[in-house]
């Protein structure tokens, strides 16, 4: 069960990644796309060799121990789709919507940590993903609005 639901989601993050790629500039993408993977790649394997957290059952397991699916693709996809949508938006508005998409992926992790063995906490708990992933992705957008008025 488990392998089915990791292999559904990375379709469903190829798929949505295709899917918005088209409706960003490159440039913007690129760099939204890249910072998130390295900045997610690096906590995840400090949360992982910690051993705050582990992931039981993933893609790829033989050789890695943190979830690249989520840190490289899944991630990295939505912070895309949070930039793309609060592109226009207020200071309340994106901090708004930031707690909208950061509480779906959080309860999407509670939900895969208690029914399946996709992801295991240890000292880890979903709080520390919520304020985690919503500085991620919120530093990501005010971020590029800082590169685009550079640039």
């Amino acid at each position: 069960m488990e392998s089915i639901i990791l292999w559904g989601a990375f379709i469903a993050g190829v798929a949505m990644l295709f899917f918005i790629l088209p409706k960003l500039p490159f440039k913007d993408w690129l760099i939204i796309f890249l910072f998130t993977s390295y900045v997610s790649v690096i906590a995840g394997t400090v949360v992982v060799e910690e051993k705050m957290l582990s992931y039981p059952v993933k893609i790829l397991e033989k050789h890695f121990e943190s979830s690249l699916q989520f840190e490289m693709l899944t991630l990295p996809v939505i912070c895309l789709y949070f930039y793309k949508t609060t592109y226009h938006s207020t200071y309340t508005g994106t901090f708004l919507q930031g707690l909208l998409y950061t509480s779906a992926l959080t309860l999407i992790e509670v939900l895969l940590e208690t029914y399946t063995n996709i992801i295991e906490y240890h000292t880890w708990t979903w709080l520390y993903t919520f304020i985690s992933v919503f500085i991620l992705i919120v530093f990501v957008r005010y971020f590029m609005d800082w590169v685009n008025k550079n640039a």
